[in-house]
């Protein structure tokens, strides 16, 4: 028998985890809430390792979630943020083309902000690009002027305090080892204390797959993770940037590729780039999980990635490995930088959920099942996005779930 109780349990105390337990609490007082989490503390993966982006919604397809959901949370962290007292910056973002191949892209990407509504947003020459960033090169940029920073943990922190104020529980250190049911119930056994819940949302980022499996659904998409290394500009160089530099990304690839970003504590970032990690949390390069790389190197999907991106992967691997390859990439925007203006900066891992057919899953997938919500695809721009996230939740859990608080 389960040791405590709650009417719902969500999985995972990252920003989507908290921004949905808040909602929740916000919309049902009174429910027996608690939120699971593994790490000692709140927010130490995807939501503590990135690099602070308040992203506008200019990259992604009109219609789908993250085009609505990232211009519908970006506005509610802002308003959050105002409410709460966290510092952040509406600094703005240009997405520089450097030659002439990059253009059709570029102003699809224009077309597509105009379409998601991203407000100011325009196509500018070089001469306004250099206005705006004098050391950066290009010969056309989209300009983002709404675009932020934010520190994601202090945000997350502030969520989870929410959370606590409306009666919610966080408990660390407790990592959901299976998953089972029993009475009605379904039973989450963690090593400290077996909780019974009679709903469960499961927000599990780097494991959400495995999470999933548990209450037997199925295994695709699997969870395939991509390191990102950063560098930083030592401090006598962070003149050079003033706000957000990005490439014209590649669209059949989900990155963004190396950007320039200053952060909300005024550190200049150089990255990330993306390259297979060995372990689902190997934020180092020699980090290494057998079972993690196993389930990588077994999946049907990814050698279907593999075989098809074998060279844009061997060209990351490369830059990954050489700081002057590194460095080579920065300078298509700005020409000046040398190999000692970089120092070494930190790096994350990108849940990037991929399809049995090795194609990278574009969208947030989120999907419901009986008495269980997971959360299957949820990265960048989920951090902008947690708000918008977690009401998209609330609402398919008040459509499918009986929330109103268990009589004891």
């Amino acid at each position: 028998m389960p040791s405590r109780k709650s009417d719902v349990a969500i999985v995972g105390a990252g920003i989507v985890g908290l921004a949905t337990a808040m909602e929740l609490l916000t919309r049902h007082p009174g429910l027996q809430l608690v939120v699971l989490e593994k790490e000692r503390h709140v927010a130490m993966h995807q939501t503590g390792h990135n690099s602070g982006v308040i992203h506008s919604g200019i990259y992604y397809a009109p219609g789908s979630l993250k085009a609505k959901l990232c211009v519908k949370g970006a506005q509610a962290l802002t308003n959050f943020c105002d409410q709460h007292g966290i510092r952040y910056r509406r600094c703005g973002k240009l997405i520089v083309a450097t030659d002439e191949a990059e253009l059709p892209r570029l102003e699809e990407l224009y077309r597509r902000g105009v379409a998601n509504g991203v407000r100011g947003v325009e196509m500018i020459g070089p001469e306004r690009l250099r206005e705006i960033e004098p050391h950066a090169v290009g010969i056309r940029a989209v300009h983002s002027p709404g675009t932020g920073i934010v520190d994601y943990v202090e945000v997350a922190k502030a969520y989870a305090a929410e959370v606590e104020a409306r009666g919610g529980e966080i408990l660390t250190g407790h990592q959901v080892d299976h998953i089972t049911r029993a009475d009605g119930k379904v039973i989450l056994e963690t090593s400290p204390a077996d909780i019974g819940a009679r709903y469960v949302i499961t927000c599990g980022g780097l494991f959400s797959d495995r999470l999933a499996q548990m209450t037997g659904a199925p295994a695709a998409p699997k969870i395939v993770p991509f390191r990102g290394d950063y560098y930083a500009l030592r401090p006598a160089k962070k003149y050079l940037v003033r706000a957000l530099i990005y490439p014209v990304p590649d669209p059949a690839f989900p990155f963004l590729g190396v950007h320039f970003t200053r952060t909300i504590h005024n550190e200049v970032l150089l990255g990330p780039n993306a390259v297979l990690a060995f372990a689902r949390e190997g934020y180092q390069r020699l980090d290494l999980n057998l079972r993690d790389l196993w389930d990588t190197l077994t999946y049907h999907g990814f050698w279907s990635l593999a075989l098809k991106y074998w060279r844009v992967g061997t060209e990351e691997m490369y830059r990954d490995y050489s700081k002057r390859a590194y460095l080579g990439q920065l300078r298509r925007y700005m020409p000046e930088l040398k190999t000692t203006d970089l120092v070494d900066g930190h790096s994350g891992v990108r849940a990037q959920a991929l399809g049995a057919n090795g194609q990278m899953v574009d969208d947030f997938e989120i999907h419901q099942s009986a008495d269980v919500i997971h959360v299957r695809n949820a990265p960048s721009p989920a951090a902008t996005s947690s708000l918008a996230i977690g009401e998209m939740i609330a609402d398919m859990a008040d459509k499918a779930f009986d929330l109103q608080p268990a009589r004891t």
